[in-house]
């Protein structure tokens, strides 16, 4: 939770990967038996979507599906929503399988493509980009070490942690009044355990928008792209619980903030 009692937007996006996991568990392929054959998921590209965060104790019930498949890679869509059946957030991600001894991309399992139906149901409208611009006159700029846990199970930096550095690269005085409200982000390249990143960003077309590029220090190679867009903060209100009947089309994970 953030210092309002509201869950961060670090929070949401592990909230959205548990769910994916799920979904990888559901037809008998988690990611543990995938890391086995030495397989596992990359995130290329993503967009969340978020029109207010919950708050602690709220429950929130998030749902996921494939709409789209090729043979290596697969687009997911998420939903989330409150115990009013109200939708509060929204993300869609684009994942590659990965060969995680080779370093690059796999044909998909012909079972799991099987179990997994593609549904023309899109969670957001807009057309996933197919790069972001790179920041050329950096107005903040800051610098982490990749550190053991920084990793995942795949040995590269996860994507949880590319938004926590942008996230703490942004100036305080912005982050007490404003919210994250949309991010899209880019991966190019990975980083790795050892590695010093640069984050930068300056701002894009409005007060409310930044562009973001972080870099490994040394080589300026870029490892990841974003633009986030921000809004004003005002009170957020928690609603009443009250169940929410599920949707058995698509597999849905519910959690407690």
């Amino acid at each position: 939770m953030d210092e309002s009692g509201f869950a961060t937007p670090t929070t949401i996006l592990t909230l959205l990967e548990e769910t994916a996991a799920d979904h990888c568990f559901s037809i008998n392929h988690s990611l543990y038996q995938l890391a086995e054959r030495n397989i596992g998921w990359v995130l290329v590209s993503g967009t969340m979507q978020m029109e207010r965060y919950p708050a602690y104790k709220e429950k929130i019930r998030i749902r996921t599906w494939m709409s789209g498949v090729s043979s290596i890679r697969g687009i997911r869509e998420n939903i989330i929503y409150d115990e009013q059946n109200n939708i509060i957030g929204r993300a869609q991600g684009l994942w590659v399988f990965f060969d995680i001894e080779r370093r690059r991309p796999a044909p998909i399992f012909d079972d799991i493509i099987k179990k997994w139906p593609v549904s023309d149901e899109k969670s957001l409208n807009n057309k996933a980009a197919k790069s972001l611009k790179v920041v050329e006159k950096p107005e903040s700029v800051a610098e982490f070490r990749v550190n053991k846990y920084d990793t995942d199970m795949i040995r590269h930096v996860n994507n949880i942690r590319y938004l926590q550095w942008l996230l703490e690269s942004v100036q305080p005085e912005f982050l007490n009044n404003y919210y994250l409200h949309s991010i899209d982000g880019w991966f190019v390249s990975e980083a790795h355990y050892g590695d010093t990143v640069i984050v930068q960003s300056q701002k894009d077309s409005d007060d409310n928008s930044f562009i973001h590029t972080i870099k490994t220090k040394g080589c300026d190679k870029v490892r990841a792209t974003a633009k986030t867009i921000w809004k004003k903060k005002k009170k957020q209100v928690q609603g009443n619980l009250m169940a929410c009947a599920p949707n058995n089309k698509h597999l849905q994970a519910s959690s407690l903030i």
